[in-house]
């Protein structure tokens, strides 16, 4: 009888050893659609799959804010750093582009076939150890905010070089200048303050409508690709208006709008009056400030969330209205003049345009190599 219950657990305990590896070894992977590399491994772990019916292969698309989130946490229960696509966690093995962290002693760094057999080793030794999922493993780790230390510092640089915009000051002046011919000084600064507060809301409105437009197709590798292009194609032409300004098409309001925007300029004398004015500057006077706000959008769209994004653009107009509010203070309180403001401005609209195309190709450059190696 003893020897029947013995028997009887015997055989249990190893059907129960036998179905442990069906339970499966867990293969995180993160990938983007855009990546032959990624492409290659995952034709790789298809065609090693049947050798390995216990292994789960758990794919992310890193272009999605969760994914990113989880990335987060897998790098610092990992140990490492973010770097290039594909990223593979397996067992104790983490594997960033080429490169491989805990198959040895020191981090290897292994191509083509060299790195597909190391990487089924890697796999044959987390079945053969039953290792946890990497995914437990990154539980109640806190992440390292990759996205906020690469986005923020970018937001504030354009910020500051669209700030000094010419178009806006050029308007703003000019404004000035029509109420103390109407000898309304003491208007400057209500009408002053409507007027930047215009420019606030409405391209913190136009800027959410793009982000949000973007969060919705979920295109947002291709926009931010094309987007980076442009930036890169608008800062070189911009650079062109330092050494040839006024020639050819310049990044400028054109010739045709500036007498009605002149006209209604000038007859402004009310707060409503100057919102109004405010409103038609952000919509028609784009070209002189799109290419970067635009290229931040197509930034933040990718490496944000939603209540990040706002925040980001809520920040993004605050500085990029706080040289029209200077003026502002400054002409009401009498340390500067119209005049004085636009010597200014006419002194330096040419070093604003090669300020304001370097930022932009080196922006437009950086988005797309952050792109290619899976940063962004």
């Amino acid at each position: 009888m003893i020897n029947k219950i013995v028997h009887t657990w015997t055989v249990l305990g190893a059907l129960l050893v036998g179905f442990l590896p069906a339970l499966g070894v867990e293969l995180v992977f993160f990938y983007d659609p855009g990546c032959p590399h990624c492409a290659r491994i995952d034709a790789f772990l298809a065609e090693i799959g049947p050798d390995y019916p216990e292994l789960q292969v758990v794919r992310f698309n890193i272009r999605e804010p969760q994914a990113r989130e989880i990335l987060e946490k897998l790098l610092v229960a990992y140990g490492v750093e973010l770097g290039p696509v594909p990223l593979i966690f397996v067992g104790d093995v983490a594997l960033v582009g080429d490169t491989f962290y805990g198959l040895e002693e020191e981090p290897v760094t292994l191509h083509g076939r060299a790195g597909e057999m190391a990487l089924e080793e890697a796999i044959q030794r987390a079945i053969a150890e039953g290792a946890p999922s990497p995914l437990a493993r990154a539980e109640g780790v806190q992440g390292r905010d990759l996205a906020e230390k690469l986005t923020l510092p970018a937001v504030l640089v354009a910020a500051a070089v669209d700030s000094v915009n010419p178009c806006c000051f050029a308007i703003l002046i000019f404004l000035f200048g029509a109420l103390l011919v109407a000898g309304r000084r003491r208007r400057i600064l209500p009408i002053g303050l409507s007027f930047l507060s215009a420019i606030y809301i409405s391209y913190f409105l136009m800027g959410l409508g793009v982000y949000s437009a973007i969060q919705a197709a979920g295109v947002q590798y291709y926009f931010i690709l094309s987007v980076s292009i442009l930036a890169v194609l608008m800062g070189v032409w911009s650079i062109k208006d330092y050494f040839a300004h006024g020639k050819w098409f310049s990044l400028e309001v054109p010739q045709r709008w500036r007498p009605l925007l002149k006209r209604l300029t000038a007859s402004v004398v009310s707060v409503p009056g100057a919102f109004a004015i405010g409103i038609l500057d952000s919509l028609f006077l784009l070209p002189c400030s799109s290419g970067p706000y635009i290229a931040i959008l197509a930034l933040i769209s990718r490496t944000t969330t939603r209540a990040q994004g706002i925040l980001y653009l809520l920040l993004y107009n605050l500085v990029f209205v706080l040289p029209l509010l200077i003026l502002t203070l400054g002409v009401h309180f009498g340390f500067t003049t119209t005049a004085r403001a636009e010597r200014w401005r006419a002194q330096r609209v040419q070093k604003l345009h090669l300020v304001s195309g370097a930022v932009m190709v080196l922006l437009g450059i950086g988005m797309i190599v952050a792109l290619q190696l899976g940063y962004v």
